[in-house]
Formats: C-alpha cells, structure tokens, sequence
C-alpha cells in the first residue's frame, strides 16, 4: 500500500483491518502513517517525512520526492509483492506505479485520481498502468469508464465512520453548550499550507461574529496538527475559541454551522447534517497553475454530488472577513436557509452508498490480488 498523507492513512488503516479480518496471513507493507501502521501494515517509509502539497512547495522539496520514489521502487523490486494498491496521492503514486508496472507488480488504484475535475486526460493514462480501480465517489466512474478501465463504487468509507458516539444532551453538557447558544466550527484543515493561509480569516470573521451576537467558537484540531501553531494564531487574534481532540462528530452534531476548508471534512459535516460555509486558498502561483488546469463548477464534494451549489464556496480573492460573516449568518439555527441546505445535505449524502464499504473493498482487493496472481 502506499498513501501519502493523513486521509490516506486512515482509508489504508481501515483497508488493512479488514483485509487481515478476511485473511489474516494476507502481509501488507508500503508507505502511510501511524494508523497503518497500528492496523498491521508494515510501514517501510512514513508519510509525514514527505509530505508537502502546491506546485512551489512540491519544486523545493523535489529531491527529497524523487530519493523516496526511488527507495520505494527498490523496496518494490526486492519483495515483489502480489499487488500494489495506490491509496490517492496522485501525483507521486502514479510515478510509483509506472515504476512497478515495469517490474511486473499488479496494481490497483483506490480513489484514483479527479479525472472529473482536471487533467481529464489522466484517465486514459492511467487505465493504461493499473489492473483495477475502486472509487469513493459514483461521480468519478464516466471518465474512467470512457477510458476503458476496469472501475467499480463499492460506496464510501465515510458512511460508516462518520457516527456520533453520544447523545445529543450527553454532547451539549461535554461541551458546555447551552441551548441559547449559537455554535460555529472552525474546520481548517489539516495542511500547514491551508491553515496559514485560511485560518487567520476564520478568526477575523470570529472576531466580527462574537461582537454580533452570542456564539460559542470550537475548532477541532486534527492528530496530525502542531496544536500549539494553531493556538498561537488564536492568541495573536485575540478571540475567544475552544480547542479540542475529542468527539469530532459529537461536536458536528450540535453545531449551527461550519467555516470549512474544502476537502473531506466538508464530507463529513454534511453526513451529521452540519452546512458549511466551505472556503479555499492557495499560493498566489499555485492558483495560476490551477485555473488553466481545473474545470470544475464546485469544489466543495457536497456540491459535486448534488450536481449543484447547495454550500456556498468563497475562492481564493473571495476568502475575506465580510463574505464569511455574511454567509455564516444565514446558516443560524431557525434560518429558512440553513433548513433547506441541511435537507439538501441529506439527499446528496445518500449517493455515497450503504454502509460497509470498507469491506467490500477490502474483499475486492483480496479477490483482484489472488485473480491476478493466478
């Protein structure tokens, strides 16, 4: 397996748990995270040692990508495993893969690349390199299934894993909550690069929120997070905000509304029926890159699923104070807006499947490994 961040980490947790549930003999080993790693994989090169995202970032730290590339190639060549299963992380697995496919491993892509989205190309490339492709998404099957890949959705991993794990009162009392209280997340994601550049206009937008009307501000801070970065960015802003690492979901669960950076969870707090105000930044020459390259009317996966804007999007330029307080505003339990967007959230949720689809595809991988080994 090879995963290349924190999300790929926890999908190639899951992905080796059951797969050692259905077989347990089955010996899985590649590159991914602390959660592989405790699930059974055994890791050979650790993620957060390589880690970077954006075009300029992915330039300065080039060498240090193609001695890992290079590393993992050999490592590949030495244990011939019966299947390499690339896990996202698209721009680094794919070169991975070509390199393995010379060597004659089989491979199977999990959450291939967004051939939907940009560089629609890709996915005639890489139905020419991987045996088998598994989405999470039904949107991402047209371009592959055009491409001639062999391309299933087995669901999404999220249905199941995306739970309260308390009540709503047990929530509210955990969290100091009373029911007068408006309650707002700050979700910035998970990437130095997103939360430099998102979170401190969350904060003005707190700022401005809190001499509005009442609200109580909580931002949940991912395992992968030097949570004292982000409390110092708390602290220079002089605003009042709860840190936390517990009951994520809990928390979605009793929450008004959300100031999102765009990505999986924006997913997550549509499936507790939270709206979000989804936002997204990047460097200056890393946007320019991006607009010749992506063509997509929403970013936000919500909205991609919906096939239309159920979430308001602030891109780039339009990340400021004024627009997110605007939009925020509208999402206040007892808003007309925010009940027709939770109730579009729960229509677009239903198309990512029942749940169990971390074992269907562990299944499916065993069945690709053993039929190709054959």
């Amino acid at each position: 397996m090879s995963a290349g961040e924190a999300s790929g980490d926890v999908h190639g947790a899951s992905l080796a748990g059951e797969i050692k549930k259905i077989s347990p003999t089955t010996e899985i080993f590649g590159m991914g995270g602390d959660e592989m790693s405790a699930a059974g994989v055994r890791l050979v090169r650790h993620y957060k040692n390589y880690n970077v995202m954006g075009f300029v970032e992915v330039v300065r730290n080039l060498p240090k990508i193609l001695k890992l590339l290079d590393d993992l190639t050999e490592i590949i060549r030495e244990e011939k495993p019966d299947l390499l299963v690339l896990i996202d992380y698209p721009d680094f697995n794919w070169r991975l893969a070509r390199r393995a496919k010379k060597i004659g491993v089989k491979i199977l892509s999990y959450i291939p690349p967004s051939a939907w989205a940009w560089r629609k190309s890709r996915a005639a490339d890489c139905a020419k390199i991987a045996d088998e492709f598994i989405a999470i998404f039904p949107f991402e099957l047209p371009p592959y299934e055009k491409a001639g890949a062999k391309i299933s959705f087995l669901g999404n991993p999220l249905v199941d894993a995306v739970k309260p794990s308390m009540t709503v009162d047990d929530a509210k009392n955990f969290f100091k909550i009373d029911e007068s209280d408006n309650v707002i997340l700050l979700l910035p994601g998970s990437r130095r690069q997103e939360i430099d550049l998102i979170l401190p206009e969350m904060l003005k937008a707190v700022k401005v929120l809190s001499k509005k009307n009442s609200a109580k501000f909580f931002l949940p801070v991912a395992d992968n997070v030097d949570e004292s970065e982000i409390l110092r960015q708390v602290d220079a802003a002089q605003v009042e905000v709860t840190l936390t690492k517990k009951f994520r979901y809990d928390l979605m669960g009793v929450a008004d509304a959300a100031m999102a950076t765009s990505g999986t969870v924006v997913l997550e707090a549509a499936l507790m029926n939270l709206p979000c105000v989804v936002l997204y930044k990047m460097s200056w020459l890393t946007y320019c890159v991006a607009k010749i390259l992506v063509d997509v009317e929403s970013f936000s996966l919500p909205n991609v699923l919906a096939g239309k804007k159920i979430e308001t999007e602030l891109l780039q330029g339009e990340v400021t104070t004024e627009k997110i307080v605007e939009e925020i505003s509208k999402l206040y339990r007892g808003e007309n807006h925010r009940e027709k967007v939770v109730a579009d959230l729960k229509i677009a949720c239903a198309k990512l499947g029942e749940g169990g689809a971390v074992g269907r595809v562990a299944k499916k991988i065993l069945e690709v490994a053993e039929e190709l080994k054959a």
